[in-house]
């Protein structure tokens, strides 16, 4: 045999009802009056089947409403998985990025997503995908621009002088 709800001291049926007719959520509305049937002494099956839920979603619903009030009874987002890089990581990884690198020590001057990944493998000891890593990185407010190739043989000054002779006219 179930065990009979407990209720709040504060509560009653009409203003059950009313409230959750002021209720603009529509689950939290059907759980607010399915509470209500229930304060009326149906049974906690009876009290749920009008409101879509079954009696031990009823049960959970007045569980959380006896301790937190209407704000409980509102879905809650589901766990989902946790983030890959802490807050500090991402910080340091942030702030990593927007210094940028050192061409003299890293060899080339910009970041790409495969350096990063190893650069997060060496010292938060995590392994990424660059794909991911794309989408922690877009989430975090950093854009991930391709820069432009640069053959690593050119030559700046060879360039300049040729731009200041310009080509000869046959």
């Amino acid at each position: 045999m179930a065990a009979a709800l407990t209720f709040r001291e504060d509560l009653n049926t009409s203003e059950s009802r009313a409230s959750a007719r002021r209720e603009r959520r529509r689950r939290v509305a059907a759980r607010m009056f399915a509470i209500a049937h229930a304060l009326d002494g149906m049974s906690r099956g009876e009290a749920a089947r009008p409101a879509g839920m079954d009696r031990q979603a009823l049960r959970n619903a007045v569980v959380r409403y006896n301790a937190e009030g209407v704000a409980e009874l509102s879905g809650r987002p589901p766990p989902g998985r946790r983030e890959w890089l802490s807050e500090g990581e991402l910080a340091m990884l942030k702030a990593m990025v927007l210094v940028g690198r050192d061409p003299k020590r890293q060899g080339c001057e910009e970041w790409t997503l495969p350096i990063l990944c190893e650069v997060i493998a060496e010292r938060f000891a995590k392994t990424l995908h660059p794909a991911s890593l794309s989408r922690i990185v877009r989430r975090s407010g950093l854009l991930t621009q391709k820069t432009r190739p640069r053959h690593p043989q050119s030559d700046a000054k060879a360039q300049a002088a040729f731009q200041k002779r310009g080509c000869a006219k046959p």
